[in-house]
């Protein structure tokens, strides 16, 4: 892969780093990395199952397969944190007065 698809990672971490900042006024350097480190290790394990199944890889590039999965992935950890801490009725009362719900 060119160096060049490789500057494609660090557009959604930056991204996640400027976000934060904006709406927290705050820098957490372990958000912040976590995305690359999952990209690496999600591209290190595409390449070798690259190798063994080349005809999935010839229509859709590694680069797009991992941002893929690493959307999926947080995706699915974000679901099992809520489920696991029970957020929605920690934060229940929260959203009620936020956005004036009724229940």
């Amino acid at each position: 892969m060119s160096n060049m698809l490789y500057l494609l990672y660090g557009i959604t971490p930056v991204s996640g780093l400027i976000k934060n900042y904006v709406k927290y006024k705050q820098i957490n350097i372990f958000l912040f990395l976590r995305t690359p480190i999952l990209y690496v290790m999600i591209d290190k394990l595409l390449l070798i199952y690259c190798h063994m199944y080349p005809r999935l890889f010839h229509m859709y590039p590694r680069l797009l397969w991992t941002l893929i999965i690493e959307r999926w992935f947080l995706f699915q950890y974000k679901i099992m944190y809520s489920l696991l801490f029970d957020l929605y009725h920690t934060r229940k009362q929260k959203y009620i007065t936020k956005y004036n719900l009724v229940y």
